[in-house]
């Protein structure tokens, strides 16, 4: 439903949202039933197509957008039935972004490990952001949007632009819906990634329980660190073999904090090798010279989930990228 914010000026109404919300006038959309658990911030961009997320971000944190009355985050979760303001917004050049390069969108063609009527799964090259946002144009997200026009595509989850691996995304709401809810239960989805990390490792498992708080640098840069103001999370660390003094590792979650594995291997003093945010600077120098690593050394490489109330099992792999397996074929 759609009507015009008494405050403003009267406006035509209707039950179909318009694409982009260039009309000169507020609107008020009440959130869908079937949209309950969706976060705002992913709400606003499907109702402002085109629109880029740090545009959605600034109307927010602005407080141009209401709910229900009320001021709200970018990651509240909405519910049916809420009311959202939503102001009008100048899309310019952002509603007339450039198409992905077609060699992108063959590579990323190339890189469809798995799809079904419900979802679709993607081997994500590491330099790929999961979404554009600001200084982003195509991510991966957009990149496969304009790969299958005309379909409804909404990622599930995301990963770190220089991590690798899998990638989930929805070609149905319903599938969103259930698969967001396995995210946040615990154990709902098995999270598997490949890491190699500097350093000798002891041998069976580590695990590695430290909170990790999210804090900003000068200039907006995230950087997450071990904290005991931070959120629960949970690693587990287990040496496959070791190479040329390094450890490649087996590392599950159990949690999906922003930078976790990176962060908990360097809390543990075996950063990943490559990461140039939280890494070693001399070894990764070294990996560079010795064996050609160029990139982060972090693959998501299984997830292992189940739809329909468990009835419907899905295991799903990407394979390690040829440039990392290179990396440990010049460290045996």
């Amino acid at each position: 439903m759609t009507h015009s914010d008494p405050n403003d000026r009267p406006g035509r109404t209707g039950s179909t949202p318009r694409p982009a919300n260039e009309s000169g006038q507020v609107r008020t959309i009440r959130v869908p039933d079937d949209r309950a658990g969706q976060r705002l911030d992913n709400f606003l961009l499907g109702q402002l197509k085109g629109a880029p997320r740090s545009l959605v971000y600034k109307i927010v944190r602005s407080g141009q957008v209401r709910v229900n009355g009320g001021r709200a985050k970018a990651e509240r979760k909405l519910e049916g039935g809420d009311e959202v303001r939503i102001p009008p917004v100048r899309l310019g050049e952002a509603g007339e972004r450039p198409a992905p390069p077609k060699g992108l969108l063959e590579a990323l063609e190339a890189a469809i490990v798995f799809e079904d009527a419900r979802l679709l799964a993607l081997n994500k090259p590491s330099g790929l952001a999961s979404h554009g946002g600001s200084g982003i144009s195509h991510g991966a997200i957009e990149s496969l949007r304009a790969l299958r026009p005309g379909q409804t595509l909404e990622l599930v989850h995301r990963l770190d632009r220089d991590t690798s691996g899998l990638l989930i995304v929805a070609k149905k709401r319903s599938a969103l819906t259930e698969l967001q809810a396995l995210m946040r239960e615990e154990g709902g989805i098995s999270k598997r990634y490949l890491a190699l990390l500097t350093g000798r490792m002891p041998d069976g498992v580590m695990t590695v329980d430290a909170p990790l708080h999210i804090g900003l640098r000068q200039g907006g840069e995230r950087h997450v660190q071990v904290n005991a103001a931070g959120k629960p999370s949970l690693s587990h660390f287990k040496v496959l073999e070791r190479r040329g003094g390094q450890s490649y590792c087996e590392v599950r979650i159990e949690t999906g904090r922003t930078h976790q594995i990176r962060v908990h291997a360097q809390h543990i003093g075996h950063p990943v090798a490559g990461d140039d945010k939280y890494g070693e600077v001399d070894a990764n120098k070294r990996l560079r010279e010795q064996a050609g690593l160029k990139r982060l050394f972090l693959h998501a490489s299984t997830l292992e989930f189940a739809l329909d109330d468990g009835k419907t099992p899905y295991l799903l792999n990407a394979p390690l990228a040829p440039e990392l397996i290179d990396v440990l074929d010049r460290l045996a």
